[in-house]
């Protein structure tokens, strides 16, 4: 015979069903979120920066919170328009000269290259003509499925970029009005807890923000040592454009993937028109090669990942976990999640250690 449930348990079932209906509703909207996430962590980062000048005053009067936040916004753009400006001046002076010196790299790849390829019994030549008659080979004989693959690509791309345009430009008026409206929203998210949860329940939020705040400041070492790295090591190479390149590495690392990739395709490209051999390219694949090392092994796991309690395992696994689950969103909130679901972690264990399910 089933017991009856009691009043407050019917309550509890219910509000953890309407609970659980909310958060698979998010997962289910995980790619239409992107702007929204990505505005709520850098409201969380900005905030901070916001509360000083609400506390600042000039001349006996307080700056108006709008105003506060649009000091912060505004700065915040102008700091990516100004890492923007570094970047698009190194690709249009290089770009065109990389065309150039294209048939003189492929003209030295064939030399290099070709003589071994023919002892295996590969007959192709590395230059301008012969990828052009091999592409035109391989064309011919599948010309169909590569108009087809050129076309869905091509809606795809559209596609893509359209998304990332919106997001671009979505992503600062989100910032906004979450930064305006960011103490009263703590607020109300803490009258919605249950009182007889309120005490703990803030216990665990300190500790999160104690954490997230360590990731960030953790996140930014990170960053600042990539960049003095890769630019030091560029400059010892040779390259000319060793501090540009450098800092946009390293700058962009909290990007994962991209950040890497941009700095490593400017570097390709900075020892093709730079060097008259293979010499650059063997230096930037040195370089970036001990750059990825230092940063996965080193001082992702050391610096942000020993700052919350993460030991570089957990810090893979959570990576590659929630990459998997959420894609690139998952990758940016990997750390950051992990450490909140630790916090969360540590106080059920410690509940578990004090029940009498343990101790009995």
């Amino acid at each position: 015979m089933p017991f009856p449930l009691s009043v407050e348990q019917k309550q509890t079932a219910f509000w953890v069903a309407v609970w659980a209906a909310f958060f698979f509703l998010l997962f289910m909207l995980g790619p239409v979120l992107t702007p929204f996430v990505a505005a709520a962590i850098l409201a969380y980062a900005l905030n901070p920066a916001a509360d000083r000048l609400d506390r600042l005053r000039l001349r006996h009067l307080r700056l108006p919170r709008a105003l506060s936040v649009l000091i912060v916004v505004t700065l915040f753009c102008a700091a990516l328009l100004a890492l923007v400006l570094i970047v698009v001046p190194v690709l249009q002076k290089e770009i065109p000269l990389l065309r150039e010196q294209i048939p003189t790299f492929l003209a030295r790849a064939n030399d290099t290259l070709a003589p071994k390829l023919q002892d295996m019994g590969v007959k192709v030549r590395l230059d301008s003509a012969g990828i052009r008659k091999l592409v035109s080979q391989q064309m011919a004989t599948s010309g169909d499925e590569i108009w087809g693959a050129v076309l869905n690509s091509a809606r795809i791309g559209g596609t893509a970029v359209l998304g990332w345009l919106a997001t671009v430009f979505l992503i600062p008026v989100v910032l906004f009005y979450l930064l305006l409206d960011w103490p009263a929203m703590l607020g109300r998210v803490a009258g919605a807890v249950p009182r007889r949860w309120i005490a703990p329940t803030l216990t665990m939020a300190r500790e999160v923000d104690g954490l997230l705040a360590q990731y960030l400041r953790g996140q930014l070492l990170v960053m600042l040592v990539l960049a003095a790295y890769y630019s030091a090591a560029l400059a010892i190479a040779g390259f000319d454009v060793a501090l540009p390149v450098g800092i946009i590495t390293g700058l962009l690392v909290f990007i994962p993937y991209l950040g890497f990739t941009i700095g490593l395709v400017l570097a390709m490209i900075s020892a093709v028109l730079q060097f008259a051999d293979f010499s650059g390219l063997i230096a930037v694949a040195v370089i970036y090669g001990f750059g990825q090392l230092l940063e996965g092994f080193v001082l992702t796991p050391r610096l942000v990942g020993e700052r919350i309690g993460l030991n570089p395992l957990t810090v893979i696994f959570a990576l590659m976990a929630f990459g998997q689950l959420f894609g690139f969103v998952g990758v940016l909130l990997a750390l950051p999640a992990s450490a909140i679901l630790m916090v969360a972690f540590r106080h059920l264990r410690r509940h578990y250690l004090g029940s009498t399910f343990y101790n009995a």
